[in-house]
């Protein structure tokens, strides 16, 4: 496989100048970067069937060993910060358990049985996605845990960067990531790693696009949980609603924190009403915003009759 083999370019990368080096290694991350176009694709898909099957209940299932395995829990706990994604709608199948996200657990990757166990103890319905990542697309805790989740009905996305492997043979939606060899033989942290941190980030942010859970390039569902955080919020419900920061705030305070809510309240929408569109919207503003023009243009307001001279009748 790529990923395991010495690049002969590189066989002399320790005798090399540390300036040169470090060129090198450098050079092999945008390498690795460059790879993912090719697959945009195919990522896209995969995606796109993701936000499907996901709905109002389906969970984000990342799965992985060694270095893979921290690569897909490092993107998934990003998800309720960033998007306020249900806690309990994302779930972390690693080899070696909880112990795995921070130190190396030997001969964990091997252990079938513990990946069965692992996918039958989360009971995966068809709602649910199930993304699994392996740099070598072979080892065997991956790629069971993948397969068990096909057969329970998910949505199985497999990542991995040699071609012709089991896990891409085994996903519904195989995403190949051709990063070859590393510049440190078998070290896929570096180039394989990176790839695969760029294609979760494409795959995670694309589902909440899709979700409603970005506004115009805004974190509308973010939860304001602090300071800096609460500052974020009051900017965007002032952006959204063209009100001064003041009103922002008092909106987001009223709304308890929900950008959503905040905007509509500062745009003079009463709460109860602005809580019954965002939920027949399912929390998408752009289509808050589409239905309340419809409505508008429905219902017009009569045109103020002016007296001569232009001063408005009261």
């Amino acid at each position: 496989m790529a990923t395991e083999e010495v690049d002969p370019r590189f066989a002399d990368l320790d005798a090399w100048s540390l300036t040169s080096a470090m060129e090198a290694m450098w050079e092999g991350q945008l390498a690795a970067v460059a790879a993912i176009g090719h697959a945009l694709p195919a990522i896209t898909a995969a995606t796109e069937a993701a936000k499907a099957a996901l709905g109002d209940r389906g969970r984000i299932v990342y799965v992985g060993a060694g270095t893979s395995g921290r690569v897909a829990v490092q993107d998934g706990a990003e998800l309720t910060p960033t998007f306020a994604w249900p806690r309990e709608r994302v779930r972390f199948i690693v080899a070696g358990g909880d112990s795995a996200f921070v130190t190396s657990i030997e001969g964990a990757e091997d252990d079938v049985d513990d990946a069965v166990m692992q996918i039958n103890a989360a009971r995966l319905t068809p709602h649910d996605v199930v993304i699994a990542v392996a740099a070598s697309g072979t080892t065997p805790f991956t790629v069971a845990a993948l397969q068990q989740g096909g057969a329970g009905g998910a949505v199985t996305i497999g990542v991995a960067n040699n071609p012709g492997t089991a896990l891409l043979e085994s996903a519904k939606f195989p995403i190949l990531i051709e990063t070859g060899r590393e510049l440190i033989a078998g070290s896929t942290r570096m180039k394989a790693g990176t790839a695969q941190k760029v294609v979760l980030n494409l795959i995670s942010s694309g589902i909440m696009l899709r979700l409603g859970r970005v506004y115009r390039g805004m974190m509308v569902n973010m939860p304001p949980t602090n300071a800096k955080l609460k500052r974020r919020a009051e900017a965007m419900v002032a952006q959204i609603a063209h009100c001064d920061p003041s009103q922002a705030a008092r909106s987001l305070e009223e709304a308890e924190g929900d950008i959503k809510t905040a905007s509509l309240l500062a745009l003079g929408v009463d709460r109860a009403d602005a809580e019954i569109i965002l939920k027949n919207c399912d929390g998408n503003l752009r289509r808050v915003f589409a239905e309340l023009t419809k409505d508008q243009d429905r219902h017009p307001k009569p045109a103020p009759a002016r007296k001569q001279g232009g001063a408005v009748e009261p």
